[in-house]
Formats: C-alpha cells, structure tokens, sequence
C-alpha cells in the first residue's frame, strides 16, 4: 500500500494507535468531521497522536499511528462513528497545514532486522507474562487490540474472552513485531507506557520495555489484591 507524504492529524489525549490495530472513534467537532469527509474522498488515511502530556495547546506526540478508515457511518446530525486501522508508526516531520484541521508531512518509521534468538527468547517471556496476568483476572480484552476526543473520541469498546481463547490468540502469531505491539495496546492501561511503546521502533528494546512494563502491572495488581 502506498502511504502519502502528508496527512491529517488527530490530537487525542491518551490515545495511541498500533500498526494491525483496530480503533473505534467518535467523530462530532467540525473540523475533524470536515477531514472525515475529505479522507473519504481520497486515500482514507489520517494519522491518530497522543496530546503531549502537560501541554494545554493542542501539541500531538512526534510519533503517532497512521491508520486507514474501514467503517464510517455518518449520523443525521453530522457525527460519525468509524473504525481505524493502524497502519504503521510515523513521525510527524513538520507540521503544513493548521485549518480547518491539522496536516503534517510524514516519515514511515520500520524496525530493522533483530535477532532472532533473542527476540524468540523476548516474546516467550512476554507470553508467560501474559499467561500470568490472565490468570489474575477479570480481563477485559479490549476489541479495538484483538479483532482483525477532542472532536473525536476514542471508544472503549470491550469484549471478554476466555482466559485460553485469549493465549492461543496470541501463540497463533507468528510476528513479534505484532505480538508486542497488540499486547502493548490490549494490556497497558497507561497511556505513557503505551506512547513509549509505540515511539520504540527497535523490535528488541520494544520487547524489554514491553515485558518490563508487564512485570510493574503484574506486581501493581497483586499488590492490590
């Protein structure tokens, strides 16, 4: 797939969208139901970046998710509801365009090759984390992580899951690059964690960050129970 060279921008505090991703939105201010309607018009992308944490003016994350509209139903009054699919990671090079809503240039942003071993020895330690975390329940897996604000909002769709169909999900993946990625988005629930995953493009440090944010949730919720 051809990805542009610019696109829209949505500012969402919290938000972060994950390549393979899916994102349920809310679209109700005007200025991003007028970039709704020119992206369905076009290539049907448009990148989602987290609010930098401590700013009042709207300033998005340098990297965001560029994702691709794969539902959109428009509502009598002009709101829409959407699912976006993440694409991949972008950085927002510079920003072209401020109305009727924010535009900016953008630079792919892909994991070189890792070593495999190691990255096998990762993923399997970030399974077992997983597997361990299931077994603390409840465990509403999120739907918008597992199924192939602000003008717009992200949706909190949940759906549960057994504890087994939720690990042979995951043992059926074969990509780690996706593995870490959706457990990120599916078991994270701090947004800051979230965006450092998603700013960590080296797959071997992502994975070490990812199982280190696990272990500190694991001992937060035993530690509560």
């Amino acid at each position: 797939m051809e990805l542009p060279d610019r696109v829209p921008v949505m500012t969402l505090p919290s938000a972060t969208l994950f390549p393979q991703a899916l994102l349920p939105l809310y679209i109700f201010e005007p200025r991003y139901r007028q970039m709704l309607a020119d992206m369905l018009k076009s290539d049907r992308m448009f990148s989602v970046a987290m609010q930098k944490p401590g700013n009042k003016r709207e300033m998005p994350c340098q990297v965001a998710g560029l994702g691709l509209i794969r539902v959109s139903v428009a509502h009598q009054d002009g709101t829409s509801h959407l699912i976006l699919q993440g694409l991949t990671r972008v950085e927002l090079v510079e920003t072209v365009q401020t109305r009727p809503y924010r535009k900016a240039s953008i630079r792919p942003l892909q994991a070189a090759p890792a070593n495999a071993a190691v990255v096998s020895a990762l993923v399997a330690k970030v399974h077992e984390a997983v597997e361990e975390r299931v077994r603390l329940g409840p465990f509403p897996f999120p739907f918008s992580a597992f199924k192939s604000g602000n003008g717009g909002k992200a949706k909190g769709g949940k759906a549960k899951f057994s504890p087994r169909e939720i690990l042979d999900y995951l043992e059926s993946l074969a990509d780690p690059d996706q593995v870490a990625d959706l457990v990120s988005c599916a078991l994270l629930p701090g947004a800051i964690e979230r965006q450092t995953i998603l700013e960590t493009v080296n797959l071997e440090d992502r994975l070490k960050l990812l199982l280190q944010f696990l272990l500190e949730e694991l001992k937060r919720i035993k530690k509560e129970n």
